[in-house]
């Protein structure tokens, strides 16, 4: 169990601090919903959750096999719904993966990235798009 507490500051901006490590981060609403969007949004920490997931699944599985994954990339793409109810309509992620990896490191590595626990947990709720490069 992780506990994560959150504190509403006010003015749209959120205080979160991560209780294992006391790490804060705070959030801002977007602008496109009445917010500064200097900060990233609760729903943009979704999208980095599935990317920062892939990757570190992806990089677990290359530690146990001795291949190295540093600098490995992923962009995401979150598409938000134009009507209401207001939600995620879109997860896109590109993975580009080192050229250095072979068919079958990249089989093996793509598999893993593909099983990470944060899509695991939004399939069915979120329709996602993997692009592996």
């Amino acid at each position: 169990m992780t506990l994560i507490e959150s504190r509403y500051q006010g003015q749209l901006r959120c205080l979160a601090q991560h209780g294992p490590s006391g790490t804060e981060l705070e959030t801002d609403a977007p602008t496109d919903n009445q917010g500064k969007g200097e900060r990233f949004s609760p729903t943009d920490l979704v999208a980095t959750a599935l990317s920062t997931c892939i990757l570190t699944i992806m990089g677990i599985v290359a530690e146990r096999h001795g291949w190295d994954l540093t600098g490995t990339d992923a962009k995401v793409e979150k598409t938000m719904t134009s009507e209401a109810p207001r939600r995620i309509a879109q997860l896109s992620v590109w993975i580009q993966l080192p050229a250095h990896l072979d068919e079958q490191q990249r089989a093996v590595l793509m598999r893993a990235g593909e099983q990470c626990p944060v899509k695991r947990s939004l399939e069915g709720a979120v329709p996602m798009e993997l692009h592996w490069n």
